[in-house]
């Protein structure tokens, strides 16, 4: 199976189209304004699709099974408190219906609920079908609940094993003024999936062993950096991708956290080259510092040492990341100094984002937690890769060279003035 960054676009173009014939859909059954938050494909492994769905909170889904265009499952999954206010409010001109938050779901409830949720899959699947110019078939609509992910997919062959990596289309939607949300998921047959993106490729493409192999090269250069951190700071410290992103180029500024953001930048060169960016909020930033510097620092914490400090995590970070890569493709990539960052929200990544627009469309995007001495900080890692660079890249990589080679990061000395 191939794909190439146009057939990623239009899979991108579909869930964005699907996820607004959704949106506006629960608006007219409910009379609650929404709005579409979130729209990615993930590229995931099954543990990590598995911890989404375990997280000790009850959760209800709505979902169906797919023929045509596209073969497997399409799913929406709320929270079970959500889903309950979803049907209080569709059901609120019955007087003879009270809603127990805390209470079973009914005959009626469910059947409220399983209506909610397939006219947005019916929503996200019209959307796709709409993009593609093609019929794709949905079967009656399933109820599953629970807290684990069995219920949910655990008889779904479609569902990848705990270390296949799967490409699924998720979507996030919410109504305005109101904590009430839901995910979506897609789980394609593989044979269905190929077949598409066969239809929708324009160029030579990327093999996906190979996709899948540029995710083990991250995982790799990610324990590097826990490795290099814990040197570093003396500090137990570890460093976990959780899933690989495709996403819109302008997209990111608004999925970016809508406040005070702290970061550094690179440009690496070679092949690939591109950019990388790391984003932490303020709160995990001064952490950061707090880990890193032994002694007081200025009050906000970002003062010369604070910034150093961010700097020199970031640089390990970077070198980690790269060297790893070029270890295993057998080439050479550099990176330049680190620049800080230290901005509202988008503005934190529009100037990268500016100049990547130039030229492409799209960006890979890891999506990764940094732990360090038992705490936790969220941090974002924006890898985005030339396009051209990367598919040459990844066709000439040999995918039993990631586990055979060594990721011996080699980090240049930070710049503090």
């Amino acid at each position: 199976m191939k794909l190439d960054v146009n057939a990623l676009g239009t899979f991108y173009r579909m869930a964005r189209e699907g996820a607004g014939l959704a949106a506006g859909r629960l608006t007219h059954m409910t009379g609650v304004e929404t709005q579409v938050g979130v729209t990615k494909l993930n590229f995931m492994r099954g543990r990590e699709i598995q911890r989404d769905f375990e997280d000790s909170t009850a959760k209800v889904g709505v979902r169906v099974k797919l023929t045509g265009a596209i073969e497997g499952y399409s799913m929406i999954v709320f929270e079970r408190e959500n889903a309950f206010r979803i049907v209080e409010t569709l059901l609120a001109e019955s007087d003879e219906v009270e809603i127990d938050v805390d209470g079973e779901f009914d005959e009626m409830t469910r059947s409220a609920a399983t209506e909610v949720g397939h006219i947005m899959n019916s929503g996200f699947i019209d959307g796709w079908a709409d993009v593609l110019e093609t019929v794709i078939d949905v079967s009656t609509p399933e109820f599953v609940q629970g807290a684990t992910a069995e219920p949910f997919f655990g008889d779904i062959n479609e569902a990848p094993d705990d270390d296949d990596l799967a490409l699924l289309f998720q979507s996030r939607i919410e109504t305005v003024g109101t904590e009430v949300g839901f995910s979506h998921y897609l789980f394609p047959k593989r044979e269905s999936m190929s077949a598409l993106l066969d239809r929708l490729r324009t160029s030579g493409g990327i093999e996906y062993d190979k996709l899948d192999g540029f995710d083990r090269m991250a995982e790799r250069g990610a324990e590097e950096v826990a490795k290099t951190a814990t040197t570093l700071t003396g500090i137990d410290t570890s460093v976990e991708i959780r899933r690989l992103n495709f996403v819109s180029l302008e997209a990111i500024p608004e999925q970016v956290a809508d406040q005070k953001l702290v970061g550094v930048a690179f440009e690496f060169d070679g092949m690939p080259s591109g950019y990388l960016l790391f984003l932490f909020d303020e709160e995990s930033a001064h952490e950061i510092v707090d880990a890193m510097v032994p002694m007081e620092v200025d009050e906000d914490g970002f003062g010369e040492m604070g910034t150093s400090a961010i700097k020199e995590l970031g640089n390990i970070m970077a070198s980690g990341f790269l060297d790893g890569w070029a270890n295993v493709l057998d080439t050479t990539i550099d990176h330049s100094t680190p620049e800080f960052i230290h901005d509202m929200g988008a503005a934190a990544v529009d100037p990268v984002i500016i100049q990547l627009g130039e030229n492409q469309e799209f960006a890979f995007v890891f999506d990764t937690v940094v732990v360090a001495d038992g705490r936790e900080f969220d941090c974002e890692v924006y890898a985005i890769p030339d396009e051209a660079d990367l598919e040459r890249a990844l066709n000439n990589l040999d995918v039993d060279r990631i586990e055979e080679t060594p990721t011996t990061a080699e980090f240049q000395e930070v710049n503090n003035s």
